[in-house]
């Protein structure tokens, strides 16, 4: 079923928000001030390349999904490559939804245990396990148009949490004299920084469903530039808020720098959980339709039960993942500099070019997408190697 504007901006608002929303003070910490301008250019390079998507699809009707441009564009290889970048960013973070949301309850409820029989969960692991159980029931809903009233309530959430982090600082005694925020530039930082910001902006998946779903759709790119900025402008006072008050000891998620007893920061935090709820079913709804369409034909008269069962696998899924790798900050960066990098800049510009043709661009076009593909090579090999070595020195 066709789907408004306004719905459509909401589910574009809601893909774009979230999660990266309270790593970006950290990412500041690490970057320095100077990031802040790469922040604005890591925005402007992901709004250009959702347009190339758009214009992708309208090079073929039958073109519905992601992986359908990468097929256009190069074959079934195309296809297969863009699939598992896609599907794996998304399955990733989903799971960092859980990973975030076990953090913050564990904040407000330190010592948390329950024991059925011979299993006990206690802590992180207890309410990673209970997130699951919350957000299941939202990824068996299959209508986006149900999902973007579910969306308002997480863009809400976004504004909600940046004003109670505000609040903490101007009332609640915090202040804004954090250690450290003097610092211009970290370019040892820099990679880490910049693979979370660009995982901030990891919509690129959902654009070509939200694109489809439209009913006027010469009206997307307007709803692009308004969802980018409003989400930019957001990003960019969380990361000044936190970094202002708590400078090179703020952790990975500014709501765990909070003082626990503050009304503000319950706010804050009780707020946060809100999106996994708002979001999760959102993300995880590309790959259920994957794998959903792959066995359509088996299912017969089951199809919504293979449906419900095939999300709730997922689920389960990605709560496993989350227990085994429970780090955020550097699982969230892995997936901006290697996966949201390739999603949200290299493919897009890839395709576009071997749909199209380099003969048909413009100068500008052919500049702009050479800078985007310089830049997001750099931060692949960069902040992947970085990320990488971070979660290995974790684990051992």
């Amino acid at each position: 079923m066709p789907v408004g504007t306004a719905r459509t901006c909401m589910n574009g608002l809601n893909a774009l928000s979230g999660v990266g929303l309270l790593t970006v003070p950290y990412a500041l910490s690490e970057g320095g001030w100077v990031s802040l301008a790469l922040l604005a250019a890591v925005a402007a390079a992901c709004w250009y390349t959702g347009i190339l998507l758009c214009r992708c699809m309208d090079a073929d009707d039958a073109i519905r999904t992601y992986p359908d441009i990468g097929e256009r564009a190069f074959g079934r290889t195309g296809r297969l490559v863009v699939s598992a970048f896609t599907y794996v960013e998304l399955y990733l973070v989903a799971t960092g939804f859980l990973i975030l949301e076990g953090d913050n309850l564990d904040k407000l409820f330190p010592g948390a245990r329950v024991t059925l029989g011979t299993v006990s969960l206690a802590g992180k692991r207890l309410f990673v396990v209970l997130v699951a159980l919350v957000v299941a029931p939202t990824t068996w809903l299959r209508s986006l148009g149900v999902l973007a009233y579910v969306s308002a309530t997480g863009v809400f959430a976004s504004v909600v949490i940046v004003l109670s982090v505000l609040w903490a600082a101007a009332v609640d005694g915090v202040g804004f004299s954090g250690r450290g925020t003097t610092t211009p530039l970290r370019i040892a930082g820099l990679p880490t920084a910049l693979g979370l910001y660009i995982f901030c902006y990891g919509g690129h998946p959902m654009f070509p469903t939200l694109y489809a779903s439209m009913k006027r759709k010469s009206q997307f790119p307007k709803m692009l530039v308004i969802c980018f900025l409003l989400c930019t402008l957001n990003y960019g006072a969380m990361a000044v808020l936190g970094y202002l008050m708590y400078g090179d000891g703020v952790l990975s998620q500014v709501t765990l720098n909070l003082p626990s007893a503050r009304l503000s920061s319950k706010v804050a935090i009780y707020t946060t959980l809100l999106n996994p709820v708002t979001k999760y079913a959102l993300v995880v709804t590309p790959i259920a339709a994957a794998v959903e369409e792959r066995i359509r034909g088996a299912a017969g008269k089951g199809a919504r039960a293979v449906s419900v069962a095939v999300r709730t696998l997922l689920v389960l899924s990605t709560v496993a993942v989350a227990l085994a790798l429970p780090f955020f900050a550097d699982l969230m960066a892995l997936v901006g500099s290697m996966l949201n990098v390739a999603v949200c800049m290299l493919l897009p510009c890839a395709c576009y070019v071997r749909i199209f043709g380099a003969p048909s661009m413009s100068s500008v076009e052919a500049v702009a997408i050479g800078g985007i593909l310089v830049l997001g090579s750099l931060v692949a090999v960069t902040g992947t190697y970085y990320s990488l070595m971070k979660i290995i020195h974790e684990l051992v």
